[in-house]
C-alpha cells in the first residue's frame, strides 16, 4: 500500500503489537515513544497517518495535535484511556480525526485505518465549483472563494459530501455514515464539532455569511447562491 503510519505511543508492547498488525497488512510504520520528538518526526517525514496516545511524557497528545494542526493536515488518531464524551470531543475540536479508546483491537484499528485510506481512493477528482467552493478530490485540498482551506480530513469529507448534492439537505446520521463506515455507537456531537471546525475556518473568509445552514432537529446543508456555481 506504500503508506507510512507514525505510532506515538510510550508503552512498548502496545506500540510493538500496533506495528506487527500495520506491517503484516502492508502498511510502513515508526514508532515514538514520548512527545518532544513527535512535531519534528512529522515535519522530516510526512507520515499518511498518525496513532498518537493522548498520555505521553514530555508533552500530551492534545497539545501535539492541536500544534500539528497548523501545518498540516495527515489524518489522525487520538487513543485515550478517557472514555468520557466530552474528553472526545474535546481532541475532535482541535482537529483529530476519529478517537480509539483503551483497551481497543489492533485488528479494529489497521480496519479503521484501511477504511480512511479506502475513502480517499474512491474519491473522483475533480468538482467544478460549486456555491463558491472548488475541490481537488485526489489532493484533499479544498478552497472557498479562490482561498485554500486548510481543512482536516473529517472536515474535507463532509464539506465533499455536502457539495456533493447542493442544497440537500444532510441529516447527522448521514454524515456519520460519510466519516465512519463501521457502525460503531458515535454520537452525533461528532458531527456537531466537526461542522462547527468548518464553519469557523469557513467564516474567516465569508465574514457574517451562514455558508452551512443547520435545519432544526434535521441537520445541515449548503445552498447554491446565483452566481456561484460555475462550469
Amino acid at each position: 500500500m506504500n503508506k507510512k503510519i507514525l505510532i506515538v505511543e510510550d508503552e512498548p508492547k502496545l506500540a510493538a503489537l500496533l506495528a506487527d498488525y500495520l506491517t503484516h497488512e502492508g502498511f510502513g510504520n515508526h514508532w515514538l515513544g514520548d512527545g518532544l520528538a513527535v512535531v519534528p518526526w512529522v515535519r522530516q517525514h510526512s507520515p499518511d497517518l498518525i496513532l498518537m496516545d493522548v498520555m505521553l511524557p514530555q508533552r500530551d497528545g492534545i497539545s501535539l495535535c492541536k500544534e500539528i494542526r497548523e501545518f498540516s493536515t495527515v489524518p489522525l488518531f487520538l487513543i485515550t484511556a478517557r472514555i468520557a464524551e466530552t474528553d472526545r470531543l474535546k481532541g475532535l475540536e482541535i482537529g483529530a480525526d476519529d478517537y480509539i479508546c483503551k483497551p481497543y483491537s489492533a485488528k479494529e484499528v489497521v480496519a479503521r485505518i484501511k477504511a480512511i485510506f479506502r475513502r480517499q481512493q474512491n474519491f473522483s477528482a475533480l468538482l467544478p465549483v460549486i456555491a463558491g467552493f472548488s475541490l481537488d478530490k485526489e489532493k484533499l485540498h479544498a478552497f472557498y472563494k479562490g482561498i485554500q482551506l486548510d481543512l482536516t480530513l473529517s472536515e474535507f469529507r463532509i464539506l465533499a459530501a455536502m457539495l456533493d448534492k447542493c442544497g440537500k439537505v444532510y441529516s447527522r446520521a448521514k454524515l456519520l455514515d460519510v466519516l465512519h463506515e463501521d457502525e460503531r455507537d458515535i454520537s452525533d456531537r461528532t458531527v456537531d464539532t466537526h461542522v462547527k471546525n468548518l464553519r469557523h475556518k469557513l467564516q474567516k473568509i465569508a465574514g457574517e455569511k451562514e455558508v452551512i445552514h443547520s435545519v432544526y432537529g434535521v441537520g445541515y446543508r449548503i445552498e447554491v447562491v446565483a452566481g456561484e456555481t460555475s462550469e
